[in-house]
């Protein structure tokens, strides 16, 4: 019995999410959609990786990056959200579109947290993106997917023609229907910064 076209899709999509995973894995840079637009993303573990990002970003160490989870435990991995009073304001927002400054974690490397002693995170709500998480086992960086100052790309090939040969691989699938990037809120005083 032949597979329908959105069987098709599935294991398409399934094969890509292994494939992104194994590049995560191997140090490589991807590039992937996520609410809003396309992301650029490593692992944050991986320094070479990181210093890969950042040189095809054109982004500066000490801003530090955003990273995206697939849950609270891999949150935790990086925030210490024992010294957050109201954790539930920031969990009752994902998943979602809200990234929040968080404690970091005194041993988070440089090349993730910048100069700040904070780290964003957040738990997006993209199905795509949540499932790479979980197949990868931890957080990854997520900055939008072009040169910083330019404008950010909505599909794979935008990506493709402007990056592609900067990135390791390129998971094709839609973006999802935010029409803004995600907000930036601080967990200690509320403050909104985007």
């Amino acid at each position: 019995m032949p597979l329908t076209s959105a069987q098709n899709l599935s294991q398409n999509l399934a094969h890509q999410i292994d494939k992104a995973a194994e590049a995560l894995l191997a140090g490589g840079v991807i590039a992937y959609p996520t609410e809003y637009c396309f992301g650029l993303g490593c692992d944050p573990r991986n320094i070479l990786a990181m210093k890969k990002l950042l040189n095809v970003k054109r982004r500066k160490p000490e801003q530090g990056v955003i990273l995206i989870a697939a849950n609270l435990d891999q949150v935790q991995e990086y925030a210490d959200v024992n010294k957050v009073q109201n954790m539930e304001s920031v969990t009752s927002s994902w998943p979602g579109p809200n990234t929040w400054l968080l404690p970091v974690k005194p041993n988070v490397s440089q090349w993730v947290r910048g100069k700040h002693a904070s780290i964003a995170m957040r738990i997006p709500d993209h199905a795509l993106c949540l499932s790479l998480l979980a197949t990868f086992g931890h957080p990854i960086v997520s900055t939008s997917a072009n040169r910083t100052g330019e404008q950010e790309h909505l599909d794979a090939n935008a990506v493709r023609h402007d990056l592609g040969k900067e990135c390791d691989y390129i998971i094709d699938a839609p973006v999802g229907g935010a029409s803004n990037p995600s907000t930036i809120r601080d967990a200690l005083t509320g403050a909104t910064l985007r």
